[in-house]
């Protein structure tokens, strides 16, 4: 039965439609007869108690230099959209928190939200994983600088991050007795007014970065391990990583066992589990990637998968 399908995204002109997941989606849903609309984030709005939207008809196509059509904009209630695709990327600011609050009403009017827009507030990408500490490396998060020393004094080598942040950006390695270390906190602390987390540093980054991809907690066969280059100790793609496909070890099937009964839980339809040796990093819920490269390796249909699930329920 052909549905309307509502996409949430960053600006479909900027995409790179050969490595955006999004454009997957929404390829797979125009194969299948759906109607497609567009909006960013300016588009929504709150009527009364009623989520609306100023949507515009989307035509897509896998044409590196024409991939999409845009149509004429009409505000509209967003309860009447069947599915909407809540793909905005980070960082999961207040903006964003409200953008989350529209879609939730959307969903009390009857759209099924992908994914579930409280679990996108709740869940952030780096304390979700927290959640599964059989899973984790050790990992502080602290606002106190003399903590976060702490902890990379006792483990030799950590890796410091933001928690708001996506691509590798703001990322560190540091070791024991670095000179800039001080100088790194002060960065991503800015005078204790942010959390930073650091987590012990696993040297199975050099083998990747693994993606691995689950929908409704089950996961595809095959990870993207993104793998640094050069001198570079990230693995994200954005920060110039390889990505490689890999099978599943038992391993990543355990840490994806581990985790899926709270994804079904949190409505949490399509998430992406970073995995790094043994360890589970991150828990990537808001526009997860790695579907076209996926794809393209391994002629899979990962999208056509989500939409199963979709059409499914």
């Amino acid at each position: 039965m052909p549905l309307s399908v509502a996409v949430l995204m960053d600006p479909i002109r900027s995409i790179k439609i050969a490595k955006d997941s999004t454009f997957a989606m929404l390829l797979e849903a125009q194969r299948r007869g759906h109607t497609l609309f567009y909006m960013e984030q300016g588009d929504l709005a709150l009527r009364g108690g009623d989520a609306w939207a100023r949507l515009r008809p989307l035509a897509v196509r896998e044409d590196p230099a024409n991939w999409y059509t845009l149509g004429e904009a009409a505000w509209r209630p967003l309860g009447e959209i069947d599915i909407a695709l809540a793909r905005k990327d980070p960082p999961v600011d207040s903006q964003f928190v409200y953008d989350t609050m529209v879609l939730e009403r959307a969903q009390r009017a009857g759209t099924r939200v992908v994914n579930d827009p409280r679990s996108l507030r709740d869940c952030n990408e780096k304390l979700f994983a927290l959640d599964f500490p059989q899973c984790i490396a050790p990992t502080l998060v602290s606002r106190d600088a003399g903590e976060l020393k702490r902890f990379v004094a006792e483990h030799g080598e950590a890796v410091l991050k933001p928690l708001d942040g996506m691509g590798g950006r703001g990322i560190f390695r540091v070791r024991h007795g670095d000179s800039n270390l001080n100088s790194m906190l002060e960065t991503l602390l800015d005078g204790a007014k942010h959390f930073a987390i650091a987590q012990k540093y696993i040297p199975e980054i050099v083998s990747g970065d693994k993606r691995i991809l689950l929908i409704d907690g089950e996961p595809v066969p095959y990870a993207l391990a993104r793998i640094p280059q050069g001198d570079e100790f990230r693995g994200n793609l954005a920060a110039g990583g390889r990505g490689e496909g890999v099978p599943l070890s038992e391993r990543d099937r355990w840490i994806a066992a581990q985790v899926a009964p709270e994804l079904r839980k949190r409505g949490l339809r399509f998430v992406g589990l970073d995995v790094i040796g043994d360890y589970l990093t991150e828990i990537n819920v808001t526009s997860p990637t790695c579907i076209r490269e996926l794809d393209a390796q391994f002629g899979l249909n990962i999208a056509g998968l989500l939409f199963d699930a979709i059409e499914a329920q």
